[in-house]
């Protein structure tokens, strides 16, 4: 299992229980205060099948078809290739490896100047996409069974009293922003490897 952008490494340890002694859980981080903090935790927690590796989530340190499952929760959204994300996860899971992640995603058009407001209320959101473009970059990616299943719809009475006090109208904002930001479960698979079935596939 790798869990991009591990920080402080709380769910690979939580992982590495459900994995049990013959599975190994890898956190990727790209800092060291993060991995720094991650491994003190592995140390205290006593796990031995846990591995913190520095690097970044558009190029990660581990070598194609190695791990089963991918986890991440609310960073994916925050970087800025995330074509090179979905590619280097599609990279490194094996053959029928699940893709299983907890991203911010846009439920629809957001104007530019509505959602920088938004920012101010949920930081996460920053660059977040729009749901159907995410479906369609890990259809490109090469992934399959692809699904966003949003688990938290946010509405402008959500945050009223934050974005008053920010100066937002928030009832001319209301229109443009209810039920368009969601946290969602995104998952995907990749395909199994095509078996060879004629004299000349496998030359």
């Amino acid at each position: 299992m790798l869990d991009l952008g591990s920080g402080g490494g709380i769910d690979v340890l939580l992982s590495a229980r459900r994995v049990g002694p013959t599975g190994k859980v890898y956190g990727l981080d790209m800092t060291d205060e993060m991995l720094a903090l991650a491994r003190e935790n592995q140390r205290q927690a006593g796990a031995t099948n846990v591995e913190f590796l520095k690097g970044t989530i558009e190029a990660v340190p581990l070598p194609e078809n190695s791990v089963d499952v991918i986890i991440s929760n609310c960073v994916i959204n925050l970087s800025t290739d995330k074509d090179a994300v979905l590619r280097e996860a599609f990279r490194v899971l094996k053959p029928g490896g699940r893709f299983a992640v907890s991203d911010v995603v846009v439920r629809g058009h957001v104007p530019p100047d509505i959602r920088l407001n938004m920012e101010l209320w949920v930081g996460c959101i920053a660059g977040a996409l729009e749901e159907g473009e995410y479906i369609s970059k890990l259809r490109t990616a090469g992934f399959a069974d692809v699904e966003v299943e949003p688990w938290r719809i946010y509405n402008v009475e959500d945050a009223r009293s934050f974005l008053t006090e920010a100066g937002v109208d928030v009832d001319r904002l209301a229109p443009e922003v209810d039920g368009r930001l969601a946290s969602a479960f995104v998952r995907a698979r990749k395909p199994e490897a095509k078996s060879c079935c004629g004299p000349d596939c496998c030359a």
